[in-house]
């Protein structure tokens, strides 16, 4: 019998029970978050100030998911080119992945998907406390476990718009990810050094892209 369950409800040990995912171990898995990351121009690091400037009010008061994704996701989205082509975002789309034995499929919606299912955003619910990034990372991989392509790396965001974590997925015989540190807003240089991941991500994603159209 088949059983499903919701995506935000899903755990690692979920996914390496019914999908054989593993976490490398290997350094060298995942560069993209440490290497070779571009350099920020200073109207950019300009707008990075004033963004940290808004989180600061904003902290202030009650902030919803809503909020942040216009006050931090947004502008990093736009300062790394992810709204101009050949990128496209769409947002709470639907997403099902089967287990390899046919017990069990995972549902859900996920928040902001960018470019045809190879870059994942996942912006979870800042108001509430108990959901740190780590939540949401088990939910963005079972997103990506679903992308059709097989043989490309697939990337993740994770966010709250305070904390950062981005993962990367090989999708072979075993699917085998990995994870960058956690990154906080307002901390040492922190917010920089998303916005020049996101732009490497974007420059790997979108020239794969390029090269098979």
């Amino acid at each position: 019998m088949t059983k499903t369950i919701a995506a935000d409800t899903i755990t690692l040990y979920d996914l390496e029970q019914q999908f054989q995912l593993r976490q490398s171990a290997d350094p060298s898995f995942f560069p993209e978050w440490q290497a070779d990351l571009p350099a920020l121009t200073e109207a950019e690091q300009q707008r990075l100030q004033r963004i940290q400037a808004i989180v600061a009010n904003l902290e202030q008061r009650s902030v919803l998911e809503t909020t942040v994704k216009l006050a931090v996701v947004a502008p990093l989205l736009d300062l790394s080119g992810l709204f101009l082509p050949p990128f496209y975002v769409s947002t709470e789309d639907s997403v099902a992945i089967e287990a390899t034995d046919g017990s069990l499929v995972v549902r859900g919606r996920i928040d902001i998907l960018v470019l045809k299912e190879r870059l994942w955003v996942l912006v979870i619910e800042s108001k509430r406390a108990e959901f740190s990034v780590k939540v949401g990372v088990p939910q963005v991989l079972s997103y990506m476990l679903a992308s059709p392509q097989k043989n490309d790396p697939l990337y993740g965001l994770v966010t709250n718009g305070t904390d950062f974590v981005f993962l990367k997925l090989l999708i072979q015989d075993v699917p085998c990810y990995a994870r960058s540190k956690q990154f906080i807003l307002g901390q040492d240089h922190d917010l920089e050094q998303v916005l020049q991941i996101l732009k490497r991500l974007a420059e790997a994603v979108g020239s794969t892209t390029n090269d098979l159209d």
